[in-house]
């Protein structure tokens, strides 16, 4: 009778590596750009992991609402990467250094929630959600101008509503984009 008791959690060990690997991963590969930084009139490079969020999630002030709510959406999450760089002259870096990130989120998981293309301007934006069991576990944003590019990495359970409350805090760009407002209670409807 011990070695059927056995049997599952020996088949489980087994499993386990399978069952990781076969899981999405939320954290993108971000190459070190350190030959475009050389180049760069700005550069921007932010790696925070779970413990460096939660050491920074100490320094807002919970009396400050907007800290506050920043502080709410850090809770969740495990990791915040951000490579942001501008140059003073055109095609300054190479379409497949940002190709070789975006082709990460063709893996099984990842859905593209925005994509945006001027002719005019050159600016491409796409925004990637990454959902596991019904909640959304990784972000990823790729702005790109012939000058400029900033990719974005939100990896942890992300509650979309609550996180544009993060734009223009711990390197994530402000996006201006509104989001529908619930009707004000005195509305008419």
């Amino acid at each position: 009778m011990r070695i059927c008791n056995l049997k599952v959690p020996l088949m489980l060990a087994l499993l386990a590596p399978t069952l990781a690997w076969a899981a999405p991963n939320p954290r993108l590969e971000l190459p070190e750009f350190s030959a475009l930084a050389r180049k760069a009139t700005e550069s921007v490079t932010i790696s925070l992991d779970s413990s460096l969020l939660a050491l920074a999630g100490r320094f807002l002030d919970a009396g400050d609402p907007q800290d506050a709510a920043a502080k709410e959406v850090l809770k969740g999450l495990q990791g915040i990467y951000v490579r942001s760089y501008s140059f003073d002259a055109d095609a300054a870096y190479r379409q497949s250094d940002i190709d070789a990130v975006r082709s990460q989120l063709s893996a099984p998981g990842w859905s593209r929630l925005v994509e945006t293309r001027s002719r005019k301007t050159h600016a491409n934006i796409d925004i990637y959600i990454l959902v596991a069991n019904n909640q959304a576990i990784g972000l990823a944003l790729i702005a790109s101008e012939p000058r400029q590019f900033t990719i974005v990495n939100i990896v942890g359970a992300i509650d979309l509503e609550k996180l544009h409350k993060l734009e223009g805090q711990f390197g994530v760009p402000k996006l201006d984009i509104d989001l529908p407002n619930a009707p004000a209670s005195g509305a008419q409807k």
